[in-house]
């Protein structure tokens, strides 16, 4: 038997990936409360303020095909440096409805609560920064989110609090 006789494996081209498709519906605020504290209390003297801010994320299907909702939480605290003294309080929900197609089931969350938040942020940046500008304040021009750390972190606090055991009394 000659050497080109022996079968050869035919390779088979893989199957296409499914096309992803992204589409924003439509975006909205659910919540927003600002309170200007500074001027509620009256404070006066020299101001330096000391920004903080917290995000959270929730993303969810909604009833209709290839539909999610986004959910992005923003709570902003402004304190006076060196007295501690609360400036501004400003929360905000801002949310997105999207038409998502083509995403493996095991990469879907990752990709509503990094991709989806990340397409609403320059709107959320703007809304922030004309609303402290309204209050009385040097707009407010957030820094960018890192929403791949903010996941990651969000993923490591959810499996430490399962493997910690239950108390009973």
């Amino acid at each position: 038997m000659a050497d080109n006789d022996t079968a050869q494996p035919t390779l088979v081209p893989p199957a296409p990936a499914q096309q992803l498709k992204m589409q924003v519906l439509g975006q909205f605020i659910r919540d927003l409360s600002f309170e200007n504290i500074l001027m509620q209390k009256k404070m006066q003297g020299n101001v330096v303020p000391d920004v903080q801010v917290q995000v959270s994320l929730n993303g969810e299907k909604r009833n209709e095909d290839n539909q999610y909702e986004v959910i992005s939480k923003y709570s902003i605290k402004a304190k006076n440096k060196g007295t501690e003294d609360v400036l501004f309080l400003l929360e905000l929900e801002y949310g997105g409805v999207f038409h998502i197609e083509g995403i493996p089931a095991e990469q879907l969350h990752p990709f509503l609560l990094i991709e989806c938040p990340r397409l609403l942020f320059p709107f959320v940046r703007r809304l922030v920064g004309d609303i402290t500008k309204e209050g009385g304040f040097p707009p407010l021009n957030l820094d960018i989110i890192d929403f791949v750390t903010l996941y990651r972190q969000s993923v490591a606090q959810r499996a430490a609090a399962q493997d910690k055991p239950v108390l009973t009394n």
